[in-house]
């Protein structure tokens, strides 16, 4: 018995076995005319083999341009379309640089800490006020979304200077938004109820628990 680990290699697995041995097969005829015609049923079966690669709207050029690459491009027919050639048939994909460097507040995030380095280099002026306005109210939002549902105001005020080493400062007349206004902006939490409603609705649930533990 002849098993599939002792036979050839098969660059495209979508087509079966028969089919690579019909393109081997054309290969040996020496007339180019019925090598050709060879060559149209072969692709003409591939697509009954793989109806997926009907999807396509240029199946017909995939087909030819497959037939060729199972042949180790030496399948030397007329193709009714461009062909690739062995060098093009290859993609190497780029390799991905990933940014690197200490992300000094996790949870406000690299966008956050781009944003502040990029605008702590600007002169001062109000549009430098502005965003550093923009960048803190950020701040708080990312604090609270991904760690409590509370933050000392302060606090923000402190890592900002510390993520701009001193040069984005608030004004002491700068005030927040308060903290519910950001939760109910927030959307609903992941059971689809509004972050205070689920918090005031766990507290009334344990409220309801310690009054049945009393009776």
């Amino acid at each position: 018995m002849e098993y599939n680990t002792q036979r050839e290699h098969i660059k495209i697995n979508d087509y079966g076995r028969n089919v690579y041995k019909l393109i081997r097969q054309a290969m040996t005829i020496p007339d180019r005319e019925r090598r050709n015609r060879m060559a149209a049923g072969i692709v003409e079966v591939m697509a009954q083999v793989n109806p997926k690669c009907r999807e396509h709207a240029d199946y017909k050029h995939r087909l030819w341009d497959h037939m060729l690459m199972l042949s180790d491009w030496q399948l030397d027919v007329d193709s009714p379309y461009p062909v690739t050639g062995p060098v093009d048939s290859e993609f190497h994909p780029h390799r991905l640089h990933y940014p690197e460097g200490r992300i000094r507040f996790p949870h406000h995030g690299r966008l956050i800490q781009n944003m502040v380095e990029k605008v702590g280099s600007m002169p001062d002026s109000e549009e430098k006020t502005r965003l550093t306005e923009m960048i803190a109210g950020g701040m708080k939002r990312s604090y609270l979304l991904w760690n409590r549902d509370t933050v000392d105001d302060d606090l923000i005020r402190e890592q900002l200077s510390q993520l701009s080493d001193g040069k984005l400062v608030l004004s002491p007349n700068f005030r927040f938004r308060d903290t519910r206004d950001i939760l109910a902006q927030a959307g609903p939490s992941s059971n689809g109820q509004p972050l205070q409603q689920k918090k005031k609705k766990k507290k009334k649930k344990k409220k309801n628990n310690n009054n049945d533990g009393q009776l």
